[in-house]
């Protein structure tokens, strides 16, 4: 499996550095942080950014991300659409197959389960309009809190195999697979074609309830059942890639290259660690 770099593992540097870190520890992608890349094209050019990925021949595999793309009010959702747009396009000049997208929260009057599906079908298939233009294709990220729509894989697989498009995909965060109590038989009920990117990072053993983004860790570090998700993969024939994406302000405050090599060796441990039960 390919190994790539999001840039939430290296908040706090800037998109040329997380390219060099991910150059020099050896990542296949990046995965692009959208802020990062709001700031660059601040101050340069859709060529200069291309140019900083052939230098570094690591290319970018998605942008990260539009987030609580559903049940938002008319203004805020065609902000949503021109966001779609704007990323779309960037994508599309600097081929990067994905850009992530994100469920909104539980609405306050509250949603039962199909409408939750209606509402997640509707939008994504209006977002896949805009991102088609463009040849990119959308990775929904379903997330394990409490008060977002669509919290297990289960519900996520559902949503897009309604969807039906060739453009709309899934990413599996293994943090929010636990946090939000999804099960290792949901991934065997996964067509590999329709996983995207598997977001790899480990969590602090605390109750589900009480997990927060800040409470990952390098995979390996923690509980979750790493090696299991991935025999898993293998046994559907998923093989794509496991992209490092980690928000712990510990890690942020140390050396992007540091962490980025730390945390591939992590992962490669863990990988190797599946791979060698399998093979017993």
């Amino acid at each position: 499996m390919k190994l790539a770099l999001n840039g939430a593992t290296t908040m706090r540097a800037d998109l040329a550095t997380d390219l060099l870190a991910a150059q020099s520890a050896g990542y296949d992608y990046l995965e692009i942080w959208a802020a990062k890349l709001r700031a660059f094209l601040k101050q340069n050019s859709i060529a200069d950014l291309k140019a900083l990925f052939n230098t570094h021949q690591v290319p970018p595999l998605s942008i990260n991300s539009i987030e609580h793309i559903t049940f938002r009010d008319e203004t805020a959702y065609q902000q949503i659409k021109q966001q779609c747009d704007e990323l779309c396009s960037i994508a599309a000049q600097i081929n990067c197959p994905y850009v992530v997208v994100v469920p909104g929260r539980l609405p306050a009057s509250g949603a039962n389960e199909n409408e939750i599906k209606t509402e997640s079908v509707r939008v994504l298939n209006e977002l896949a309009d805009i991102a088609a233009a463009y040849n990119v294709s959308l990775a929904f990220e379903f997330l394990g809190q409490k008060d977002c729509s669509v919290q297990t894989l289960a519900q996520a697989n559902e949503i897009v195999k309604a969807v039906g498009r060739q453009n709309v995909g899934l990413i599996i965060d293994s943090f929010h697979f636990y946090a939000g109590g999804s099960s290792l038989d949901m991934i065997e009920s996964v067509a590999p074609d329709s996983i995207y990117v598997f977001h790899l990072n480990d969590s602090e053993d605390r109750p589900r309830e009480e997990l927060e983004d800040r409470h990952r860790l390098y995979p390996g570090s923690g509980i979750l059942p790493l090696s299991e998700m991935f025999r898993a993969f293998r046994r559907i024939g998923y093989d794509r890639v496991a992209s490092i994406e980690i928000f712990r302000p510990e890690y942020w405050e140390m050396d992007p290259i540091r962490v980025a090599r730390d945390a591939r060796l992590a992962a490669t441990r863990v990988m190797e660690k599946s791979a060698s039960v399998v093979a017993q």
